[in-house]
């Protein structure tokens, strides 16, 4: 299969799907962290998505702006009305630019001309609904405790053309309140700082291997059907 992992600097989706023979490439405006020679740096808008892939899979596109959590810096009551605050250092003019960045590159996404496309986003918020295609199915949430990392962080796939994950080396969930809890909601508890989008969006490998096995063998069987 030929697959395309977008939106993705680290290369853990990108190994996972290669471990399995496919020939796999990613794609994002940064360089990869490991240096392979088979990461394309471009935006995912310009042109690459039409290249003929069988399986397109985006991890990290840019989602402050659509997710719920940042319809407040959005909006105040009702839709595009003044928000009652913004972020510090930001006007309403950027973080409406960083909207629409937003819709652009899932939207060019999800309408590729790809058979089979998951888009890794949280559940969205009203204002980016209305943007997306009428076509766009809710989220299949997924857990990184459901792939034997002891972490909690609600992870949502849009899918199209392929099955949601199953659990592979699910885990039993600490007790509530509990230190080993509060340990899995790290990335919840994860201090600010400059590093500290990049390190909440980073891919599970045990995610990405549950991935690779799955998308990938569905696609080998449909196309051998």
């Amino acid at each position: 299969m030929r697959i395309l992992i977008g939106c993705e600097t680290s290369g853990i989706a990108r190994r996972a799907f290669s471990a399995l023979g496919h020939d796999v490439w990613s794609a994002d405006i940064e360089p990869a962290e490991d240096g392979s020679n088979r990461h394309i740096r471009c935006d995912i808008r310009d042109g690459i998505l039409h290249e003929g892939w069988d399986l397109l899979a985006v991890l990290h596109p840019p989602c402050t702006r659509l997710c719920r959590s940042g319809r407040q810096w959005m909006s105040g009551p009702g839709k595009w009305t003044p928000p009652k605050r913004l972020p510090k250092g930001k006007t309403w003019d950027e973080m409406r630019a960083e909207f629409e960045e937003g819709v652009s590159i899932f939207t060019a996404c999800w309408m590729a001309p790809i058979e089979r496309v998951a888009i890794e986003n949280p559940e969205m918020n009203d204002l980016a609904r209305d943007r997306m295609p009428p076509d766009l199915p809710a989220p299949v949430m997924v857990q990184p405790f459901w792939f034997g990392h002891p972490e909690y962080k609600a992870t949502g796939w849009y899918l199209r053309g392929l099955p949601p994950l199953s659990a592979t080396k699910p885990l039993v969930e600490p007790v509530r309140g509990s230190g080993e809890w509060k340990a899995w909601n790290r990335v919840h508890r994860m201090a600010p700082s400059a590093e500290r989008a990049r390190l909440r969006s980073r891919s599970y490998p045990g995610m990405m291997e549950a991935a690779a096995l799955q998308w990938g063998g569905y696609a080998l069987e449909e196309a051998a059907a």
